[in-house]
């Protein structure tokens, strides 16, 4: 049904316009009573219980960033079956984005660009509801992504990020450093090892008990990958969230005019899922066997999530996804990779 919808109606909206009707469902249907009957449909099997972090998540599949940028919809998700949810990315600032439009669907290869440019109204607006969420009597895992601020230079991005942190640590149950958008100028600099270890050994002594891990590009090389992680090893972080959107335009299925005339931003979605395996399987072999990986890029099916868990990953996350398999996405994945479980 799902699907039908999509194909005779959703598609044919903007695609920024079609988040924010979902997104109004999502937030709205916990409200008006039906919240525990969702979930008695769509709670995960006990089976998929995973322990990371010193946190017991109902799933290993949870949203990644981006779509509940502003800690709106976390019950509303959670009781459609998401183990966790990463709200994000929050920055120190309220800002507005890039200017529309900056989301566009290539639908032949189930993919997704954005150059949304961590449009959000800032970690002080969204530290409020992020008190509530965790009074929910049934929640999720809530992770907090926190991103640079676009005013602010980049040679200023720790005090940044540590504004941020300050403002939302302590209400999130994991931390996220995002320094691998690339729709915020000279973010991606961000990764490199003479500013990224000042970056994560700040936010590591600010954060507290809070399990802060960073999340990377998948267009770094893995020599870069590898060099990361021994960081991320050295800095004591809890773990490391791989991969965000991608640059590459590479083996795209959807007419070159299309993708032309989405121009730049990040490409998520199927395209990206041969990547992000191969950086998981390069982070898996250079961090230590109890370090918490994170791994998102291209998940569609509880196939491509029981595939991540069996290359290292301790979570799994998705996004586009969401896009084009609708509300009942995660309970679809959770029925299915219990069935894989016990059939293994």
């Amino acid at each position: 049904m799902y699907r039908t919808l999509f194909t005779l109606f959703l598609s044919k909206l903007d695609p920024e316009d079609a988040h924010h009707l979902a997104f109004w469902a999502i937030r709205l249907f916990p409200r008006v009573g039906i919240g525990p009957l969702v979930e008695r449909f769509t709670r995960p099997d006990p089976s998929l219980r995973v322990e990371a972090l010193g946190l017991s998540f109902a799933s290993p599949f949870g949203v990644a960033a981006g779509f509940d940028k502003n800690a709106e919809a976390i019950a509303g998700l959670g009781r459609l079956g998401f183990g966790h949810v990463e709200v994000g990315t929050v920055t120190a600032r309220s800002q507005p984005g890039n200017p529309r439009p900056r989301l566009f669907r290539l639908i032949p290869d189930r993919a997704i660009v954005n150059r949304m440019g961590f449009n959000n109204r800032g970690a002080a607006d969204a530290a409020p509801r992020l008190a509530r969420a965790h009074r929910y009597r049934s929640r999720p895992i809530i992770g907090v992504n926190i991103g640079k601020s676009r005013v602010v230079d980049v040679a200023d991005a720790i005090d940044d990020y540590v504004a941020s942190c300050r403002m939302v640590a302590r209400l999130a149950d994991y931390l996220v450093v995002n320094v691998s958008s690339p729709n915020t100028p000279g973010l991606r600099g961000l990764q490199e090892l003479d500013r990224l270890e000042p970056l994560l050994k700040r936010l590591n002594a600010e954060s507290g008990a809070t399990p802060l891990l960073v999340k990377i590009a998948p267009d770094l090389t893995d020599d870069e990958v590898t060099r990361i992680c021994e960081l991320v090893v050295r800095t004591g972080l809890a773990g490391i969230v791989a991969t965000n959107t991608t640059l590459s335009r590479d083996g795209l299925a959807t007419d070159s005019a299309t993708v032309e005339a989405a121009g730049e931003g990040g490409l998520s979605g199927a395209p990206l899922s041969t990547r992000a395996l191969e950086v998981l399987r390069v982070i898996r072999a250079a961090v230590p066997a109890e370090m918490c990986v994170i791994s998102v890029g291209g998940v569609e099916s509880a196939h491509d999530v029981a595939e991540r868990l069996a290359a290292g990953a301790t979570l799994v996350q998705g996004y586009s996804g969401f896009i084009y398999e609708g509300p009942l996405w995660a309970r679809k994945i959770n029925r299915e990779l219990a069935a894989l479980q016990r059939g293994s």
